[in-house]
């Protein structure tokens, strides 16, 4: 056991971080050997395989819903130092919830459809403690929504047009989320027990290891010394960081401590560099090759394989990147930005020298996935390799037993937010199956949209950023594409295309006001005004709310088409995102006019729909604001000699 003596996950997240108990003594001993049999249990089903559904999940849920109410108070009054009481009492009732299932399964599965007053029992007690334990760990808005859906289903005949339903009992509705493959322990909580916890473990080893502080020194020194320098380097340090957290704050807080000031320093004002941050770790949950957790889930929905998720996204990711890095360089080049000197940064070629064996686990993983192993097989043995590649470099980088201990603990600790998210958004996916509310809102959304798909793309934006505002991307994409994805599919958009679209709507709440949570990270750190970062990273993540429209429209986006359409189509897509970016920040090569910025602005709109009239516009405007921009600057260049 190492001297650590907090508990803490492995991405310092400000938010979680104190909500957290600081255990010392017995108590945290407890709570250690709990996360170290977590992890162990997770690499034994990893290396050796999954067990069966339910047995995998309730194990999972076993370990995690316990952790979670020993290292959560009920409220941030309660003691910090201490276990109380009832905590104790909570996480026995869930451990006996769960170790039902461990113990009795083979009777439970043979009497299906006729519970016993225990199976109703029970189902209650662990409703109530998911719903509960989500509270303590994410706050309100999920527990709403999962109290919101239970009312529902108590309430269907109550409710008027489609939306009404004959009423679910509480001796049905009960059994049905407790023992069934369709409620609490349904698709998100089986993602969570067999994938992404490995991942989230992969992460806080990465971290243990150094990893994080190499990736935004690695990007310093590769930005550092271009236009915007500062700029471009929190934005590459954020995509980079996106292997290490799936989590827009803690990726915003990560790399904010550093990036943010040396921003500041240069030139930018705080509300843009804290936007640049936030817009840019926000998009780390849509970054390959580890993505969010909703990536895993949207596999199992899809039922194909995860790389294919990762091939999908790779150029929409792009895109919205590079859309932030132009920002950054047309802010610098509008506000006469010095670049920073050698002295100010670190050398390239050094720290490659120091650090260049935390890049073989990442490439490693990259190789497995591509070649056909699952993601189990495959984060395992890139966490075996991460563990021996670390002794290669310097002392401070090796993995020794009691760093494996200690990240070990990190991630299991760090993985009981998202089970609990998973768990919780559970109990909404079995009130929509078992009410068939689904189909009704597919129906709804047809209706409202007349059959108009650039109307229902609008409705299902809209929705998908309301209902992840507050809540996880995880749980925001699960309910999101249960209801919104059937309808789009129907009318004709590629259901990879219908689930991507949920999933980058849900993530870029993250940087939609009201509730922006990872603006508000990052405003803390740049000491700016948080509504005014907030609108400052919504005109930033501009592209991410176009380039969605993009890939419904041209599927050549997502890797759909042969070699040549592909080229096609992302090059169109980089020229308007490019544009879209001088046409925000006001400048390209030099200041540009209304005229200018009104051609460029329009890049976009023109690329959405692959049109040759309409592409050929969009390149002719390109070209003609380029040889205006020229004629500008070599006018300007003649003037002082005349």
């Amino acid at each position: 056991m190492t001297s650590a003596e907090n508990i803490r996950p492995p991405i310092p997240i400000e938010e979680s971080e104190s909500k957290k108990r600081e255990l010392s003594g017995w108590q945290y001993k407890v709570v250690a050997g709990l996360a170290l049999a977590a992890s162990s249990f997770h690499l034994y089903t990893a290396a050796f395989g999954l067990l069966s559904a339910m047995y995998q999940r309730s194990l999972h849920w076993l370990l995690m819903g316990v952790l979670l109410f020993l290292i959560y108070p009920s409220s941030k009054n309660r003691p910090k130092g201490r276990i109380e009481i009832i905590d104790w009492v909570l996480a026995g009732l869930l451990a006996i919830g769960c170790l039902n299932i461990i113990i009795n399964w083979p009777t439970i599965a043979m009497r299906e459809g006729t519970p016993i007053a225990s199976d109703v029992y029970l189902g209650i007690i662990m409703v109530v403690l998911v719903i509960e334990g989500t509270r303590r760990a994410m706050g309100w808005p999920l527990p709403i929504m999962a109290i919101l859906a239970i009312l529902y289903a108590f309430f269907g005949p109550y409710f008027p047009g489609i939306l009404g339903h004959g009423g679910i009992p509480l001796d049905e509705l009960a059994p049905f989320q407790y023992l069934r493959t369709d409620g609490i322990f349904g698709v998100p909580l089986g993602v969570s027990a067999s994938f992404i916890f490995l991942f989230v473990l992969f992460g806080a080893f990465l971290s243990t290891s150094g990893a994080g502080q190499f990736f935004i020194d690695l990007a310093v020194a590769l930005t550092g010394r271009s236009q915007g320098g500062p700029g471009k380097a929190a934005v590459v340090a954020s995509a980079l960081m996106g292997t290490v957290s799936g989590s827009s704050c803690a990726n915003t807080v990560t790399t904010g401590a550093f990036t943010i000031p040396l921003m500041k320093q240069s030139g930018y004002k705080s509300e843009f560099a804290g936007a640049i941050v936030a817009a840019s770790s926000t998009g780390g949950q849509v970054m390959p090759p580890v993505m969010g957790a909703a990536a895993f889930i949207m596999a199992q929905f899809l039922g194909i394989s995860y790389w294919e998720i990762v091939v999908a996204a790779a150029i929409p990711a792009t895109l919205y990147f590079v859309s932030i890095m132009a920002m950054v360089h047309f802010r610098a080049g509008k506000i006469g930005m010095k670049r920073l000197s050698g002295d100010d940064l670190p050398v390239a070629k050094k720290v490659l020298k120091e650090g260049w064996h935390l890049l073989i686990p990442i490439l490693t993983l990259i190789a497995f996935l591509a070649t056909g192993y699952s993601p189990v097989k495959a984060v395992f043995w890139s966490i075996v390799f991460l563990i021996g590649c670390s002794w290669v470099g310097k002392p401070e980088h090796r993995m020794t037993p009691a760093r494996i201990l200690q990240a070990m603990i990190d991630g299991a600790i760090g993985a009981v937010d998202v089970a609990a998210a998973c768990a919780c958004s559970g109990i909404v996916i079995g009130v929509i199956g078992i009410t068939g509310v689904g189909l009704a809102f597919s129906s709804f959304v047809l209706s409202l949209s007349h059959g108009i798909l650039p109307l229902a793309l609008i409705l299902t934006m809209i929705g998908s950023i309301i209902l992840g505002m507050g809540v996880p991307t995880t749980a925001q994409y699960i309910i999101t594409s249960t209801l919104a994805a059937p309808a789009l599919a129907e009318m004709g958009v590629p259901m990879m295309a219908a689930h991507l679209f949920c999933l980058y709507f849900g993530v870029l709440a993250d940087v939609t006001p009201p509730v922006a949570l990872a603006t508000y990270a990052a405003s803390g750190i740049s000491k700016s005004n948080p509504m005014k970062t907030g609108f400052t990273a919504l005109v930033v993540a501009v592209a991410g709310f176009l380039v969605p429209y993009m890939f419904v429209y041209n599927p050549y986006l997502l890797f759909q088409g042969n070699i040549f359409q592909i080229a096609f189509g992302f090059g169109a897509a980089f020229l308007a995102i490019v544009g879209l970016a001088s046409g925000v920040q006001g400048y390209f090569l030099t200041h540009i006019n209304i005229l200018e910025r009104l051609a460029l602005l329009a890049l976009p709109f023109l690329i959405i729909v692959p049109s040759m009239m309409a592409n050929g516009l969009a390149v002719a405007l390109m070209a003609g604001v380029v040889l205006f921009q020229k004629a500008k600057i070599a006018k300007l260049k003649a003037e002082p000699a005349s």
